[in-house]
């Protein structure tokens, strides 16, 4: 599928991309999964939901803003993409809702260590 980096004041919506993983696209519907570095800022346009097949709760939780994080680098054949919330709860995107939409507010700072360097690397595999 083809990529690209987000911008600062996009608009994204999250999306199913037909390979047991879901994460970023643009609103337009265009086929293109929209890369996120860790660090970047994100407000949804309303509580952010989760995917709950077995649950009658809608999923809501507490908040519409998130850091993007990548969890587990260590561990291969899994889901790395998330979301942190100010709370402190970690969300993977792939148990988010489709088709919310969030606003890129803020894209991380330039790194200035190798440690920072590290941490905004975005793995791209998916298990």
């Amino acid at each position: 599928m083809a990529s690209r980096a987000a911008q600062v004041n996009e608009k994204l919506k999250v999306r199913d991309f037909g390979t047991g993983t879901r994460g970023f696209g643009p609103v337009s519907g265009e086929d293109v999964a929209i890369c996120v570095l860790p660090g970047t800022e994100i407000a949804f346009d309303a509580p952010i939901r989760t995917y709950r097949l077995y649950d009658q709760n809608d999923g809501a939780l507490s908040s519409a803003v998130g850091i993007f994080r990548q969890v587990d680098k260590d561990k291969p054949h899994t889901h790395h993409d998330a979301l942190e919330l100010p709370d402190g709860t970690v969300v993977l995107l792939n148990v988010l809702a489709q088709n919310q939409t969030a606003t890129v507010l803020q894209l991380p700072a330039a790194p200035k260590t190798k440690k920072e360097a590290e941490d905004q690397t975005r793995l791209v595999t998916v298990g």
